[in-house]
């Protein structure tokens, strides 16, 4: 090998050096997430080449790379010690919102700095996964004590949220316990006890509306009064306190559904049937299942898709940008995009088990829960197979705080891998 191409190989390598422990694939696939995220959202746009929300999708991305490269150089224990000033500064900058947020659809929910629009809902699923993977690392979901603690301490963010409104977000803050919960020794019982009153709270009034059945909502307390008494030591009381507060979340779910704006209450009910309002509700949904099934097999072509190109669904570049990719790549994108994403959960998860310290392996599972939860639903919305809750698809969709809070996640699960007191993560 020639002296200069030798010299600069090594300079490569010591520049390199920092990150050589890191899981290169797990940096990879968001990378190739948020650039095709950028190609598709450009088709849904009728800008000028060099501009529109693509340019700021790529620069954004970029952005929060650049993040993740420096978060992974950073031992992620330093954070053990701040966790209660991460807790401080998420719950202020979500109060904050209240007092000097801007509005838009319905909802308050950014706060202007410098000309752009910082949504702290955001940012604060990574300053809950930081609280609860420190109390939790500090004493395990093992008694009733543990648990109640856990959701004391989400209950403020979890409150701020919700009162925006962002019932999305809400949603994964709840998704993030349950899964913190369980990877921190919950029992599965107790675990399903606490999904069952949003559970109760959905079919009750819904079956009071006449969407469901009564049926359905009598053979679901039936279930939860058999987990009930099989879960609890003493059976009887867990039967009747697990009936007693399903009971009692559906009565605070008729009030809670009173404080929804229409256009959630819309969200929530005409996924099970779009048909009923074709023109308004309904619209989002009937337009992305004709442009999913548009795409056949293969896709119709990048900037191709009819639905895409000709604007029939609102907000594509957001929350429905998968039904675009669905148009252009067809069945075998489609199918290429989920296992993209079915890796970055598989890399996740063996960090997680790889790891000793169970700080470290709680904060890269409550990224988990976090990522796999807003892939399912956003993609399930797409498909007809849940509301529209208006989460984004994870470095996929267009904004920008969103794409940096998912790239600040990764830089904390490579910090992990990175720094975790285990042998170096290999690429097998």
């Amino acid at each position: 090998m020639p002296l200069r191409t030798r010299s600069n190989t090594n300079w490569l390598l010591r520049a390199l050096s920092p990150w050589k422990d890191i899981d290169q694939l797990l940096l990879i696939l968001p990378m190739g997430i948020m650039a095709l995220g950028a190609v598709m959202i450009r088709s849904t746009q009728q800008e000028p080449e060099w501009s529109g929300f693509w340019v700021q999708h790529l620069t954004i991305g970029f952005v929060g790379l650049a993040l993740a490269l420096l978060i992974s150089r950073l031992n992620y224990r330093n954070l053990l010690t701040l966790h209660w000033l991460t807790y401080l500064a998420t719950n202020a900058a979500l109060l904050a919102v209240i007092f000097i947020g801007t509005s838009a659809l319905g909802a308050q929910r950014w706060i202007p700095i410098a000309g752009f629009n910082v949504q702290p809902s955001e940012f604060a699923k990574v300053g809950v996964i930081i609280t609860l993977s420190a109390l939790l690392s500090q004493r395990p979901a093992t008694s009733l004590f543990a648990i109640a603690r856990t959701f004391a301490v989400l209950l403020l963010p979890w409150g701020l949220v919700f009162v925006q409104p962002d019932l999305g977000t809400s949603l994964v803050f709840g998704a993030i316990a349950l899964g913190m919960l369980y990877w921190a020794n919950a029992k599965l019982g107790w675990i399903i006890l606490m999904i069952s009153p949003i559970v109760s709270a959905i079919v009750l009034n819904m079956a009071l509306q006449a969407q469901f059945h009564w049926g359905f909502g009598a053979g679901w307390l039936v279930v939860v009064i058999l987990i009930g008494w099989f879960g609890f030591p003493r059976h009887l009381l867990g039967a009747l306190g697990g009936l007693l507060l399903n009971l009692a979340a559906a009565g605070l779910g008729s009030v809670l559904w009173g404080l929804l704006q229409d256009y959630q209450k819309a969200r929530l009910v005409l996924f099970l049937n779009p048909d009923q309002d074709p023109l308004g509700g309904g619209y989002h949904l009937i337009q992305s299942r004709i442009a999913i099934g548009a795409g056949g097999l293969w896709g119709t072509g990048l900037n191709q898709g009819t639905q895409t190109k000709l604007d029939f669904i609102p907000e594509q570049h957001t929350d429905f940008i998968f039904s675009a990719a669905a148009e252009e790549l067809g069945f075998i994108g489609s199918a290429l995009i989920l296992l993209a994403f079915w890796l970055i959960c598989f890399r996740l998860v063996r960090i997680a088990l790889l790891t000793t310290d169970d700080f470290g392996s709680l904060i890269v599972m409550g990224i988990f829960s976090m990522v796999i939860f807003q892939v399912v639903i956003n993609i399930g919305m797409n498909i007809g197979l849940a509301p529209v809750t208006g989460l984004p698809l994870p470095w996929m969709s267009y904004g920008r705080s969103a794409l940096l809070t998912n790239f600040i996640a990764i830089g904390l699960a490579e910090s992990v891998a990175s720094h975790r007191p285990k042998r170096r993560l290999g690429m097998s």
